[in-house]
Order: C-alpha cells, then structure tokens, then sequence
C-alpha cells in the first residue's frame, strides 16, 4: 500500500502543495522567445497547449514578472521552441537559474528569425512563429494566444519533458524497444504512408 499527502482543502492552498501537486504533470519543455535584435528575452516553459487547428493557434502561460513579458507585449510576436531530448542545457539557460538574462541566454545555438518574428531555435523539434492574438491576464500570470505565422518542424523524435522537477528525455524508438526487452506488449503504431 503507498502513502499519499491529503492536503486540507477547507484552508486556501498554499502555493507549495500547488507546486508539488503540478510536479506530477508531465509538461514538454519549450523556450519562448520575444524580442528583435539585441532586445531579446526567453524563457523555458511546460505550459504551451494547441487552441485550434483551423486557424491553426496556440496558448501559453507566461509570467508577468519575466524579462520575456514586455518584450511580448512590445513586439506581438513570440516563438515556441519546443526542444528535443539533447537540448537540456537550453533548457536551463533559459530557466533564469544560472542568472543569465536577456540576449545572453540566447549565446552557444544557432538561432534564426522571420520578420517580424521572434528568434527561433534551429534544431529544435519544432519552431513556431506566433502572432499575438489575444492576452488575457490573470494573477500572476497572462494566458497568451498566438496565431501560427510560420513553423520549423526538425526530423528530430526524441523529445524533452520535465516530471517531478527534472528533466527526462522521451523517445519512442527507444522507449518501445526497452518495453520489447522487458516482454511488455508493444503498441502497433501506424505510420503515416
């Protein structure tokens, strides 16, 4: 039998147990980017979900005390930089923990850009270019819409994923072979023709 923490719900939550209770969310690692020129800021981020297909958009959560916020809110254009399984330390650079800011986050990867967008990561599993459609504040956060303008997409498979506060690399080819070697069934998977 395991143990679990029940947390008293007749008191507000504190941020910390919230923290704790997201930790077991599996997020994709993403690094947003917004700015032109020298003026340019990121950050890593697990919060980037599709809104809509048709036009094709998407929502991402950002952190109105950031570096990245104004620059977002200055230019209207962002980058989602959804990064693969070997782009750990990106990941950490743009997280802030080492105290880099600004353009020095962006030093040591190859980035490009299409105007008047925000940089995007060459390499990375996919590079979107959004348009800002719509922001909607909220606490301490803004829930952001981006119009996909443009998009990258990397023959890259294996990807980046954050779980209980680090970093786990998420690839299918070896992952079903590891469930092979372990007498699991293997899910047929069907391949595009």
């Amino acid at each position: 039998m395991t143990s679990a923490c029940v947390v008293n719900l007749a008191r507000d939550v504190s941020s910390g147990d919230f923290r704790g209770a997201m930790r077991h969310l599996v997020g994709a690692v993403s690094v947003i980017t917004a700015g032109r020129g020298d003026d340019i800021s990121g950050m890593t981020v697990t919060s980037v979900s599709s809104l809509s297909m048709d036009p094709p958009s998407l929502i991402v959560s950002v952190n109105r005390a950031s570096s990245t916020w104004p620059l977002l809110q200055r230019y209207g254009h962002f980058g989602i930089n959804i990064l693969n399984a070997d782009q750990i330390d990106i990941a950490e650079r743009f997280s802030g923990k080492d105290g880099l800011k600004g353009a020095e986050r962006f030093a040591g990867a190859e980035w490009t850009a299409r105007l008047p967008g925000a940089p995007l990561l060459v390499g990375a599993l996919a590079a979107i270019d959004c348009e800002v459609e719509e922001i909607v504040e909220r606490h301490s956060h803004a829930i952001v819409i981006g119009r996909v303008r443009d998009l990258k997409l990397s023959e890259r498979s294996a990807a980046l994923a954050y779980w209980h506060g680090r970093y786990v690399a998420i690839d299918q080819d070896e992952d079903i072979a590891l469930l092979a070697e372990a007498s699991f069934p293997v899910p047929r998977l069907r391949r595009k023709a």
